[in-house]
């Protein structure tokens, strides 16, 4: 095995320099030492210990990203968002799937501090709703994501205004002459998909119209459920002029039950989805989405958490993240 004594010996230099080196850590060693130790390391092959290193600087350069759902487009974008901040910051990222499970969650919790990373990212599984567990005895920063936790600072928490978003598109779906929406939302516990009915709601108030009954039926973020809700509501209504949907895996689900049933998505029902996943403009017609900057969400957690693991504060924002309507074919 090549060591750090083997490249100092090569090198004609101490392994302090090496060490030096190998870190960034140049101060007064010069341009040819420093090509020099670099070439042989290139030469022999040699791979510094990083678990040693982490030793003497109390950091492993490495920190956790936990989402929910690996398989919601959304999430993987965000996913790189993450990665390219760290990336280009020298860390490198543990990337965890809860599946939406609270115990799974906090098992990764655990271990992201066994394995000593230097903070920890999380979009909390729907159970979640405050500080709890392993998540209150962790001995890192955390970051908030997508999914607001109660009691954590709200300089740690990277979330758009849901509600805004929500309020934006109903005000012009009524503004268009839509008047029986029904809202199909992800899982109401979630604090995204209340703020999202918040925003629903707000918008029939402010145009002063009144919702039709039963407008809300809450479920999951999935397309299977987008399609099952829907296909059973429209078993029994048929004065549905809308679907506003939690997300848009829910609106592709709408998508499926009208074409079975002979429906023209616009023509005879509009849908509008939220988080613009690249299928959005996909799909024929395109679909109506509110956009959620998933990637630089990613890439704003990651500068906060890497900014609070190097001057322990947390980056205080001026310019909030926001919600964009994007409209497209799926509404007249």
């Amino acid at each position: 095995m090549v060591t750090i004594n083997h490249i100092a010996k090569l090198a004609g230099v101490s392994t302090a320099t090496v060490s030096n080196v190998i870190n960034n850590k140049l101060g007064k060693i010069s341009d040819g030492t420093r090509d020099r130790v670099l070439q042989i390391i290139k030469e022999e092959g040699y791979i510094p210990n990083r678990v040693a290193s982490s030793m003497v600087t109390k950091q492993t350069k490495t920190i956790g990203l936990i989402i929910p759902d690996i398989s919601n487009p959304f999430f993987p974008d965000l996913a790189r968002g993450v990665e390219d901040f760290a990336s280009e910051n020298d860390y490198t990222v543990i990337l965890c799937n809860s599946d939406n499970k609270l115990d799974k969650e906090e098992t990764y919790i655990e271990m992201l501090q066994e394995k000593m990373v230097d903070g920890i990212i999380i979009a909390a599984s729907r159970s979640r709703t405050t500080v709890s567990g392993e998540l209150l005895n962790s001995r890192v920063p955390i970051v908030s994501i997508d999914r607001k936790i109660a009691e954590l600072d709200d300089d740690a928490q990277v979330i758009v205004d849901n509600e805004e978003g929500v309020f934006q598109a109903v005000t012009y779906l009524l503004k268009k002459g839509y008047r029986n929406i029904c809202h199909l939302s992800g899982p109401i516990e979630l604090k995204t998909a209340k703020d999202r009915y918040s925003g629903f709601l707000r918008a029939y108030k402010e145009a002063g119209i009144e919702p039709m009954a039963s407008h809300l039926h809450a479920g999951s973020y999935t397309t299977d459920w987008g399609y099952e809700i829907s296909s059973q509501i429209l078993s029994n209504r048929t004065d549905i002029d809308c679907f506003t949907c939690g997300n848009d895996l829910i609106a592709l689900g709408v998508y499926r039950t009208l074409h079975e049933r002979g429906l023209k998505v616009a023509e005879d029902i509009a849908v509008v989805g939220y988080d613009d996943i690249y299928v959005s403009n996909v799909v024929s017609p395109g679909l109506t989405t509110i956009r959620q900057p998933s990637y630089q969400m990613g890439y704003r957690a990651a500068e906060t958490l890497i900014n609070k693991i190097r001057t322990g504060q947390f980056i205080k924002y001026t310019l909030p993240l926001r919600a964009e309507l994007i409209i497209r074919e799926s509404t007249k």
